[in-house]
């Protein structure tokens, strides 16, 4: 027997099967540990431009040469941010309606460091995700997942002195994407970072340990290099949590250096 509620097949989705996608991402795999086997100075920090499995990776970086442009002609429309600006209560997502959202509550902490080790202060942080049910407020989301009128999944915060930086949130859920047949991305949080202007904006993902669904995901995957994937991963930290109210994961992000945190090509896509 058929459900009614059975979501209906995407027409747009590549007819692509996980199976197909598993043997590609494998292949890659086997090709990159034997070559870093042979020659270790051959190890990738960073994903690959082009990645097949990824099936949209050719879209979402230059195909041409770059040209130099004057980053003070840009500042001129860009927004600038003081301490005054952005406001403390905005990197807790779970108080900006009037009620509750749903989900796990949870706090995330971590600091951002340079490559020696040391604290990047006053670093402006923006994060979006989706929400527990894995859906976002965004007009290209319109899987059948229920929109929680409490949660909009965007925050802000800066850097302490120290580095540090926190945010209270909702733990997000798995979705559904369109790379390949029943294709789902594990739950993460999106991170921007913004140097000292907005030509040096950075873009990178949260995720959180254990995900069953990191060996299917070709963005995951698209980072060949175990260890610079598990720069990826934030840990669970029991002292993060408070009593009766939020579980807590730690994530810190260093910008450059050999372990270096992944950072995307900047496009608009939500995924």
């Amino acid at each position: 027997m058929t459900s009614t509620n059975s979501p209906k097949l995407d027409p747009l989705a590549t007819a692509d099967s996980q199976e197909t996608l598993n043997s590609e991402i494998q292949d890659i795999s086997t090709t990159y540990e034997q070559r870093v086997k042979a020659d270790p100075k051959q190890e990738e920090t960073q994903p690959r431009l082009n990645y097949p499995p990824y099936r949209s990776s050719l879209l979402r970086h230059p195909t041409k040469d770059l040209h130099h442009t004057d980053p003070e002609t840009i500042e001129l429309h860009s927004p600038a941010f003081g301490h005054r600006d952005v406001h403390q209560l905005e990197s807790d997502l779970t108080i900006q309606h009037n009620g509750e959202p749903l989900g796990e509550r949870i706090v995330i902490r971590g600091r951002v460091l340079d490559g020696n080790g040391r604290p990047v202060r006053n670093q402006l942080i923006e994060v979006w995700q989706a929400n527990a049910s894995g859906r976002y407020i965004h007009k290209r989301d319109q899987h059948p997942a229920p929109i929680d009128p409490n949660f909009s999944g965007v925050g802000r915060a800066i850097t302490g002195d120290d580095g540090t930086y926190e945010f209270t949130t909702i733990k997000p859920a798995p979705y559904p994407w369109k790379n390949h047949h029943n294709a789902w991305r594990p739950a993460h949080v999106h991170f921007s970072l913004f140097g000292t202007d907005f030509t040096q904006r950075m873009i990178t993902q949260m995720y959180f340990p254990g995900d069953p669904l990191f060996a299917l995901d070709p963005i995951y995957q698209s980072i060949t290099d175990q260890k610079a994937r598990d720069r990826l991963v934030a840990t669970y930290d029991h002292s993060i949590t408070s009593h009766e109210w939020n579980t807590g994961y730690r994530w810190d992000i260093i910008l450059t250096g050999s372990q270096q945190t992944w950072m995307e090509e900047e496009d608009h896509d939500h995924s």
